[in-house]
């Protein structure tokens, strides 16, 4: 028998690690939504902190069943948000519009680089028709 670490041990301490790791991702989680709701008071946000602080497991148990809801549509706001924010910067750094996008194909056309066919059907996609 060997006085070395055995597999056992070692997926132990991998569990705990991905435990540990879970816990302070959830308690992240909380204690951010918590500062970030706007319905709560500076009292109630304080209490929150400290009840999940003071006794975690019953804590962030009880935040999830209470406010759970809530904290999903911020979530979910946010991320709206911040999807309408890229489209909106996209659009801006792009800024190319359908006549820039055909005036492009025009000069293709002219040059030759593209056939009769090819402007055709590269412009009825600029424009957005079959």
């Amino acid at each position: 028998m060997a006085d070395g670490i055995g597999f056992f041990d070692i997926f132990f301490s991998i569990f705990w690690i991905f435990l540990m790791v879970a816990w302070i991702w959830v308690m992240v989680g909380i204690v951010s939504d918590v500062f970030r709701s706007d319905d709560l008071s500076g009292f109630a946000k304080a209490m929150w902190i400290l009840f999940v602080i003071v006794i975690p497991w019953l804590g962030i148990l009880s935040y999830l069943l209470i406010r759970g809801g809530k904290m999903h549509e911020r979530r979910q706001a946010a991320m709206s948000e911040f999807e309408n924010a890229q489209r909106e910067y996209v659009r801006s750094v792009a800024h190319v519009s359908a006549a820039d996008e055909i005036e492009k194909l025009v000069a293709l056309k002219e040059k030759g680089a593209i056939t009769d066919e090819e402007f055709s059907a590269q412009k009825s996609k600029v424009l957005g028709s079959p």
